[in-house]
């Protein structure tokens, strides 16, 4: 079977860490298939006078082709107007990949969108033209909030039902994309798998030690993107309360985004000594996002939307507990005490006496793994590609 992934979450050289759970799911799916990845970049007239002062003028400099994780992955440029975004994306997303429509004819037994707005529209108007089904994986915001916009809404309502089959990674994205007209009989689960070698239970000590963390600190840590809908400034709104509820707890976050400037404001704004409690460590790469991960005492994810978050997943593969906001496919995830505790998103207060409390609660890690870990990616990528062999046999 030969798969073509068009997706614009995926990582490239000069976003290496982004999208790991594509990388590591395609991969492994690559190894019972025929896998070709489209990743697609952003572009517009002039983009690359912006230079790294916009995501899109520094993606300006990804080449054409590049082999990533033993995949050999394309990087045609899309069509994007900014201010103008999601209401046109879609279809100048479409429009920019059907000049590729001659080359993969003949060559493509099934096309995999990987998000569903613009990849996922476009995905199903690309594989209609291939005279192929098309297959259409969930993420978490791309239902959960592109999908409530009235543009984008419109369009997915029209090609979601045109997939051959959607692949949700919770049953609550399953139960929205149903909302938009897609048959319950056509949506398949498919959970992210976790790199089990990397994230398992360590020593927390051993590790604090290689970071150079006090052995008696109670740390929470975050990780993933930077911005408003991850909860990142309720995060820091609840700081205040965590850190002057004792003197050992600690707040680290790991990554980057378009909220990093008002994060560090708000770290600064805490003021000594609270402010020297507050790690603030960039983006990392998965080795010492594993090595942070086995040096906390818990992680925190105060989103407000969520599918099933991969951090989650490997936090608890990690034997750490977690406390996060109760959404999305998080509830499927923290089923019991043992493993966290969740709380209601966009509510500091809430979070703050959740961690306050969270951080006080000793515990086995070994017993946190094996009540929460989940499969790998190798079992990951073979249940999506049952998904995929159905689709292209039942057309």
């Amino acid at each position: 079977m030969r798969v073509l992934i068009v997706t614009k979450i995926f990582p490239n050289s000069v976003e290496p860490l982004s999208a790991p759970f594509n990388r590591q799911q395609f991969a492994a799916l690559a190894k019972r298939c025929e896998v070709e990845v489209l990743g697609t970049i952003p572009w517009f007239p002039g983009v690359g006078l912006l230079g790294k002062r916009s995501s899109a003028g520094a993606l300006s400099a990804v080449p054409r082709t590049e082999q990533i994780a033993g995949l050999h992955v394309q990087h045609p440029r899309t069509m994007f107007v900014p201010r103008m975004a999601h209401a046109t994306w879609g279809p100048l997303y479409a429009a920019s990949l059907a000049r590729l429509v001659p080359k993969y004819r003949g060559k493509v037994d099934v096309v995999l969108g990987s998000w569903a707005y613009p990849d996922g529209f476009a995905a199903v108007l690309f594989a209609k033209a291939l005279g192929v089904p098309a297959v259409v994986k969930l993420h978490g915001s791309d239902i959960n909030s592109l999908a409530a916009m009235p543009g984008p809404r419109r369009m997915l309502q029209w090609a979601l039902p045109r997939a051959a089959r959607i692949v949700a990674v919770s049953r609550a994205l399953a139960d929205k994309v149903a909302e938009l007209g897609v048959q319950r009989e056509r949506i398949a689960l498919v959970a992210n798998g976790v790199d089990s070698e990397r994230f398992c239970p360590r020593d927390r000590n051993a590790a604090r030690t290689a970071l150079g963390v006090a052995a008696n600190a109670r740390l929470a840590l975050y990780v993933g993107n930077l911005k408003a809908a991850k909860g990142v400034l309720d995060l820091m709104t609840a700081a205040r309360t965590v850190l002057d509820a004792d003197p050992r707890n600690r707040l680290a976050l790991v990554g980057g985004g378009e909220a990093s400037a008002a994060v560090a404001q708000a770290a600064a704004a805490l003021g000594a000594p609270l402010a020297e409690r507050v790690l603030l460590l960039g983006p990392q790469p998965a080795d010492a996002v594993a090595t942070w991960m086995a040096a906390c005492d818990l992680l925190v994810l105060p989103s407000w939307n969520e599918g099933t978050p991969n951090v989650v997943l490997e936090a608890l593969a990690s034997g750490r507990r977690v406390v996060a906001s109760n959404v999305g496919g998080v509830p499927d995830l923290i089923t019991e005490p043992l493993l966290g505790a969740m709380v209601p998103p966009q509510q500091p207060a809430a979070l703050a006496a959740a961690l306050v409390r969270e951080l006080g609660v000793a515990y086995a890690p070994g017993d946190v793994a094996a009540k929460g870990a989940r499969g790998g990616w190798d079992a990951s990528a073979e249940a999506l590609h049952n998904v995929l062999v159905d689709a292209v046999e039942a057309t």
